[in-house]
C-alpha cells in the first residue's frame, strides 16, 4: 500500500487545515487508516484513526473536539479537518495503514507509512 499525505502548511492559532491521505491501492477500503505526527525532538504520536468502514474512530484526548477524520472508499482517500489549530499541532503529520482496527493507538501495529506533511501554527 503507497500512501501519500498532503495539505499541511502555516496557519495562525485558531485556524483550520484539512490534510488528505491519498492511497495508491484497490484494497485501501480493507484498511485501517491512522494519522500520527511528530515534532521535532518528540516522539511520534497517535492523534486519529478510522476502521476501514469508517463506522469507528478514535482520537488522542488533545484533538478531541477539534479534529475530525474521515474517510472516502470509493477514492481511496482519508480526510482530516483539523480546526481551532493551536502552536503545540505544529508537526511533521503522517498517514498510515493497519490490516486490522486493533492496537490503533500504537504506530507498531501500522504496516504502511506515507510521507509527511508538515504542519505549523503560529501563535
Amino acid at each position: 500500500v503507497q500512501l501519500q499525505a498532503f495539505g499541511g502548511g502555516l496557519v495562525q492559532a485558531g485556524g483550520s487545515l484539512r490534510l488528505s491521505c491519498l492511497a495508491s491501492e484497490p484494497f485501501f477500503s480493507s484498511y485501517t487508516i491512522g494519522w500520527f505526527r511528530q515534532a521535532p525532538g518528540k516522539e511520534r504520536e497517535f492523534v486519529a484513526t478510522i476502521s476501514a468502514s469508517g463506522s469507528s474512530r478514535d482520537y488522542t484526548d488533545s484533538v478531541k473536539g477539534r479534529f475530525t477524520i474521515s474517510r472516502d472508499n470509493a477514492k481511496n482517500t482519508v480526510h482530516l479537518q483539523m480546526n481551532s489549530l493551536k502552536p503545540e499541532d505544529t508537526a511533521a503529520y503522517y498517514c498510515a495503514a493497519n490490516r486490522y482496527y486493533s492496537g490503533v493507538e500504537s504506530y507498531r501495529n501500522y504496516d504502511y507509512w506515507g510521507q509527511g506533511t508538515e504542519v505549523t501554527v503560529s501563535s
